[in-house]
C-alpha cells in the first residue's frame, strides 16, 4: 500500500491511497482525514486502508489523476524528525572535508540529530537560497515513519513498529556547518527545510528488498537531468534502522509519526557515485588537493528516486528546483 497527502487547504492536508501505477489515487478522508490521524489509530485504519487500495487497484473503487501541484509531504508536520548517520563511508568523508576526525565509536554508536519537523516539503516544493556562500547541498536518503515506539526498544523488536517508509531530501548548508559545531550544542540552522517523496509505503510493498531494517534497492540521484549517483541502499548501511531505533529509545519513548531518517546513502564504490555533493567535494580533494564541485545555485534541480527490479518508481520522485529569495 501507498499513501499521499494532498493539499485541500488545511494544515495537514487529505490521506489518500495511490493506484498502482502511480498516476492516479482516491481519497482516504473515510478511514482518516490525515496520515497522523491514520497513525494514531493504526490498528483500526491501516486494513481499512488496505482494503480501499486494493479497490482501487482492482477498479472498483473511481480513481482521479494525481495533481502534481498539490502532492505534499506524507507528514507536512511531524512531531519529530530525528535523522541518523547510518553509512560509515559518507561519515568519514565528510568529516575529512571539515578537518574532523571520525568519532572513537564510529561502528558501536549511531550518531543522530533532531531536525526542524513543524515545515516539511513536499516532493516539488523548492529549496530556497537565501546566500549561495552557505553551501547549498542536497542528501539523498531513506526514512521510516513510526507508531508509537517504548522507551527501551531492543533492534530484535524494532520491526514491528515500522508503519510506513519513505525518501528524503535532506537539505544542508555545508558552510554553515564548521562555526555551528564549533559552539558544541549540533546543527541547527545549517539544517532549513527537509523534502520528502510524494509516496509513504507500507513495509509489505517493499517485498524482499525490505529486510533486517535496510531497504535492498539502489537510490538514484539527478542534478541538472545528470546521474550522480545510484549507491545501494541496504549494504553498507552499517546500522540498520532497528539499530538506530534501539538507539534513540534508549532514554525516551516516541509517539506515532515520528520520523526517522537513514543518513546520506553512501557506497565505498567510487562507481556508484555520490548522494551529496560534500562527498564528491571531499574525493576531489583527496585526489587533486581542493574541492572542484561548486555547491548547489539557484536554478539546479535535484531529483531523487527508487525504482523496484521492474522499473516501478517506488515513492515517486523528489524533483526540487533551488531559488533564490530575499533574506
Amino acid at each position: 500500500m501507498r499513501l499521499m497527502t494532498l493539499d485541500n487547504g488545511t494544515r495537514d492536508g487529505e490521506l489518500a491511497v495511490v493506484h498502482p501505477d502511480g498516476e492516479h489515487f482516491s481519497s482516504a478522508r473515510d478511514v482518516a482525514p490525515t496520515l497522523q490521524a491514520a497513525l494514531d489509530d493504526w490498528e483500526r485504519c491501516e486494513p481499512r486502508l488496505q482494503a480501499l487500495a486494493a479497490d482501487l487497484a482492482a477498479g472498483t473503487l473511481p480513481k482521479q489523476a494525481i495533481p502534481w501541484e498539490r502532492v505534499r509531504a506524507p507528514l507536512p508536520r511531524a512531531y519529530e524528525w530525528v535523522d541518523g548517520s547510518a553509512y560509515i563511508n559518507h561519515i568519514v568523508l565528510v568529516r575529512k572535508a571539515r578537518g574532523a576526525e571520525p568519532p572513537k565509536t564510529l561502528l558501536t554508536d549511531p550518531l543522530v540529530y533532531q531536525g526542524g519537523s513543524s515545515d516539511l516539503l513536499g516532493p516539488r516544493d523548492p529549496i530556497d537560497c537565501v546566500d549561495v556562500a552557505w553551501g547549498i547541498d542536497f542528501e539523498a536518503e531513506v526514512a521510516v515513519i513510526l507508531g508509537d515506539v517504548p522507551r527501551g526498544t531492543r533492534a530484535g523488536e524494532a520491526e514491528k513498529y515500522v508503519r510506513l517508509l519513505t525518501l528524503v531530501n535532506d537539505v544542508t548548508c555545508r558552510n554553515l556547518i564548521p562555526p555551528e559545531l564549533e559552539k558544541g550544542f549540533g546543527f541547527f540552522t545549517s539544517k532549513p527545510a527537509t523534502a520528502f517523496s510524494p509516496f509513504a509505503v507500507t513495509p509489505d510493498e517493499l517485498g524482499p528488498a525490505w529486510r533486517e531494517g535496510r531497504l535492498h534497492l539502489k537510490l538514484v540521484s539527478e542534478l541538472n537531468g545528470k546521474v550522480v549517483g545510484d549507491p545501494e541502499a541496504g549494504p553498507e548501511m552499517h546500522f540498520s534502522f532497528f539499530d538506530l531505533l534501539q538507539h534513540i529509545t534508549k532514554t525516551r519513548r516516541f509517539g506515532a509519526g515520528t520520523i526517522l531518517g537513514s543518513g546520506t546513502v553512501s557506497n565505498h564504490d567510487r562507481d556508484r557515485g555520490i548522494s551529496c555533493l560534500a562527498e564528491r567535494r571531499m574525493i576531489e580533494t583527496i585526489d587533486d588537493g581542493k574541492p572542484a564541485t561548486p555547491f548547489m545555485k539557484p536554478g539546479d534541480v535535484i531529483s531523487i528516486e527508487m525504482k523496484d527490479p521492474s522499473g516501478r518508481s517506488i515513492f515517486g520522485k523528489i524533483e526540487q528546483r533551488v531559488v533564490q529569495v530575499e533574506r
